[in-house]
């Protein structure tokens, strides 16, 4: 059985984690807040979501956390007997905070104001950290007494009273950075999205959408890693391949955080930035009909413009344009131009549900000095003059216009078109 702890809250604690909408105002403030940014996606580009659990499909389903709006979010600091922390925890915070809510609100365009409220001591589990059984893909499990269930119930009675968990979106536990292996031999940090873990708190509320960070990432902004455990509490599956299969550790490459959080920073792709409802309604061309359309698309790294053009091809696939280039959250776009991915929504976390086209095949890359990064999807982007095929769709990329804007042109044809079977695997 596990040893409860009992270990006084301070008052600056108690302070900083009153509850920020305690008030019926308080709470229509936040409702508020989050039905005034823009919708999400709708009509016949918006494909089908085929799991309750993370995916690509366009309707994120229930119990994930909003990603719009305010989004709060209390974050936890643990150490254990045999690895006990040797900085503070406001040191430890400092490693993602303000990052993580400036990369949100920078990628979002200022539609997700995320506010995370620190818990700024180390609460010191009862028993070494091997004991735990903590590895790679351990589970929640409320039937064991190990695991992330024990760790969770030795949070939940160290706190107490103290935090109301019933104001937060987002449970964060940072881990001492010596606490298991180094995260360069083997990643251990996970979130646990969507579905309740089995554990209440003292208040009621299910303990979800929960997220565990071990040990440092390397590269211009560690901090990222949270944005990717966090952003499968929004709904967003992993783009890599989980069992190391596919040819390619990530079929799209460092062009989204859910493929490659290490080494240099990268934005999430435009249809991420739909899903996740930072996208105006005018912002995304839908190109269904038969026929040629001539579309704008502006850099997803500025604000502003349109920023993805989407060619459904069934109810679970789609062809996607975005523009890339170099940005406050780009800094690995070496070749500026046309991203052009292919979305498959019944294609699991962890499967490759997002592929990009490489407009470059059989070249090394042009990012090629961080191992961090998939070398040869990092000159994927098409530029002027070239052309893109698949079923029955053909892209053909115009150029840039003074104000760094991609004209692009997607011809579709009417009847008898390859079926999806000629789809890039």
């Amino acid at each position: 059985m596990t040893r409860p702890l009992t270990v006084a809250v301070v008052a600056a604690t108690l302070l900083a984690l009153a509850p920020p909408a305690a008030s019926r105002a308080g709470t229509a403030h936040a409702a508020a807040a989050r039905a005034t940014t823009t919708g999400r996606p709708s009509g016949p580009c918006a494909l089908r979501t085929r799991t309750r659990g993370v995916s690509e499909g366009s309707r994120t389903p229930r119990g994930f956390a909003p990603s719009s709006g305010t989004v709060r979010a209390v974050t936890f600091f643990v150490d254990f007997p045999d690895a006990r922390a040797r900085l503070s925890p406001r040191q430890r915070y400092a490693e993602f905070f303000p990052a993580v809510a400036d990369y949100y609100r920078t990628s979002s365009y200022g539609r997700l104001d995320y506010r995370s409220t620190p818990v700024l001591r180390w609460i010191h589990m009862a028993r070494p950290y091997r004991s735990y059984g903590i590895t790679r893909g351990t589970a929640f499990d409320p039937h064991r007494d190990d695991g992330y269930h024990a760790i969770t119930r030795e949070i939940l009675a160290a706190t107490g009273r103290s935090v109301d968990f019933r104001h937060y979106d987002l449970i964060n536990v940072l881990a001492a950075p010596n606490a298991g292996p180094p995260a360069t031999r083997d990643v251990r940090s996970v979130t646990f999205a969507g579905a309740p873990t089995g554990l209440r708190t003292h208040d009621g509320a299910h303990v979800k959408n929960v997220t565990f960070i071990w040990s440092r990432q390397t590269g211009d902004s560690p901090y990222r890693v949270l944005t990717h455990e966090n952003a499968h509490s929004f709904g967003l599956p992993d783009l890599y391949y989980a069992a190391g299969g596919g040819g390619t550790r990530a079929p799209v490459g460092h062009w989204d955080p859910m493929a490659e959080d290490w080494g240099p920073s990268n934005d999430f792709l435009a249809w991420h930035k739909w899903k996740l409802g930072w996208l105006a309604p005018a912002q995304v061309h839908c190109l269904t009909r038969p026929g040629t359309r001539t579309v704008v698309l502006s850099p997803t790294s500025e604000r502003g413009g349109p920023k993805l053009a989407v060619v459904p091809l069934s109810r679970t696939h789609a062809l996607t344009l975005e523009a890339r280039a170099p940005g406050r959250l780009d800094h690995a776009v070496c070749r500026p131009g046309v991203l052009i991915t292919t979305v498959a929504t019944h294609l699991p976390s962890g499967a490759g549900p997002v592929r990009a086209a490489d407009a470059t095949p059989g070249s090394p890359g042009c990012y090629t000095h961080d191992p961090n990064v998939s070398a040869p999807l990092s000159d994927a982007p098409y530029r002027a003059g070239q052309h893109y095929r698949v079923a029955g769709v053909t892209v053909t990329v115009l150029g840039q216009d003074a104000r760094g804007n991609w004209h692009v042109t997607v011809t579709r044809r009417a009847a008898g078109a390859p079926g999806l079977s000629h789809l890039p695997a």
